[in-house]
């Protein structure tokens, strides 16, 4: 009996696929093949680099970490004899708290800080909804009265310095957008007007971005002055759009200069208005050229913000890796290691981002750098 159902059901799929591969022979649909080089190229080489990455990294942490070991072992021998050395170097063998190396952290450190700053986010995340449980009632009277509410003041989550990190860069990006764009077509416009302003971009494009916040700083602490609110996000978004919009500037610049002049005289055909001449002709030209100054702005923008971040003691990754190392704590070291890696794989996803809106918007589509 169990025979003869088993082959009913293997007739049955035969059937089934056999039907399937007749439907797609009328449909003329192939069937997908199984290239292996291309999923060499595109999964396996890049897993397996990963690896030997983690492989180098590890090898290179666990020699750094003995390098430091021995240098103090032997300090020991010198300061208190050897019986103090082999006690240290048991202490070093049993990795316990006391005995830790101030080096380059090993992968396995690095996830146990990453795990461990996760966990610790949804415990002040708790901490967050328990306050606010808390001071409800209290918050009501005082909104009631005119007051200002009260407002938590407990440290913030790893994941909350990333979302405050990301609000600034945007900030800071879309502030270089509405600067940058506006002038750069007015200019691009004007022969006269690009050559009197080209020495200003020329001065200051190159400015370092310490020196940008210091003047923003001397500005907005004087427009500012007088009140008790944190400055530090609005000096530090200022900071990055200043930092960041030459590229637009420029960009936008040529791409309104070099829109092909039929274009031009078509509109000048059509009696179109200067705005209508900006916005339906020049514009769309010079749409690929713009994004491409964006696209590099954004990345300028995110590198900049960790040293700006720093400066204006704003909650976001530089204040974050500058107190790690100033903290001095045994995963100090493995908290910086992960940060960096956020900050590199966050800046990753945005320029890829703005790779697909100006693609989007490029008469070349085969734009993948």
């Amino acid at each position: 009996m169990k025979q003869s159902i088993t082959v009913d059901n293997t007739e049955k799929q035969g059937k089934m696929i056999e039907g399937v591969k007749a439907l797609l022979s009328k449909l003329k649909i192939k069937p997908p093949k199984f290239d292996f080089g291309t999923v060499l190229k595109k999964l396996i080489v890049p897993i397996v680099s990963i690896l030997v990455f983690i492989g180098i990294w590890h090898v290179g942490a666990d020699a750094l970490r003995q390098r430091e070991i021995d240098f103090r072992v032997e300090k020991a021998v010198a300061d208190q004899g050897q019986a103090a050395a082999d006690e240290l170097r048991a202490c070093f063998a049993l990795n316990e708290s006391n005995c830790q190396t101030n080096t380059l952290p090993s992968p396995s450190q690095v996830w146990a800080s990453l795990q461990t700053l996760i966990a610790d986010h949804y415990v002040i995340k708790q901490d967050k909804l328990d306050f606010a449980t808390k001071t409800a009632a209290v918050n009501e009277k005082r909104v009631a009265a005119g007051q200002e509410p009260i407002v938590y003041t407990g440290r913030p989550s790893f994941i909350d310095i990333v979302l405050t990190s990301l609000k600034t860069v945007f900030a800071g990006f879309l502030l270089a957008l509405f600067i940058a764009v506006p002038i750069g077509i007015v200019i691009g416009l004007s022969d006269t007007l690009r050559n009197a302003i080209n020495w200003f971009i020329q001065v200051f494009k190159p400015v370092s971005p310490v020196v940008w916040y210091l003047l923003v700083f001397m500005i907005v602490k004087t427009l500012l002055i007088g009140t008790s609110s944190d400055n530090s996000f609005v000096i530090s978004f200022i900071s990055v759009g200043l930092c960041a919009m030459w590229a637009t500037l420029v960009n936008t610049a040529m791409g309104v200069s070099s829109v092909d002049k039929d274009f031009i005289n078509v509109a000048k055909v059509l009696k179109l208005r200067p705005l209508q001449k900006v916005f339906k002709v020049i514009l769309p030209s010079s749409l690929p050229l713009i994004f491409t100054g964006l696209r590099i702005t954004l990345s300028v923008a995110w590198m900049v913000l960790i040293a700006i971040e720093l400066l204006a003691q704003s909650p976001g990754l530089g204040l974050f890796v500058w107190e790690e190392f100033q903290n001095g704590a045994n995963d100090s070291n493995s908290k910086i290691i992960v940060a960096m890696f956020i900050i590199g794989i966050i800046g990753f996803l945005l320029d890829r981002i703005m790779l697909i809106i100006q693609n989007a918007v490029s008469f070349n589509k085969n734009a993948t750098a």
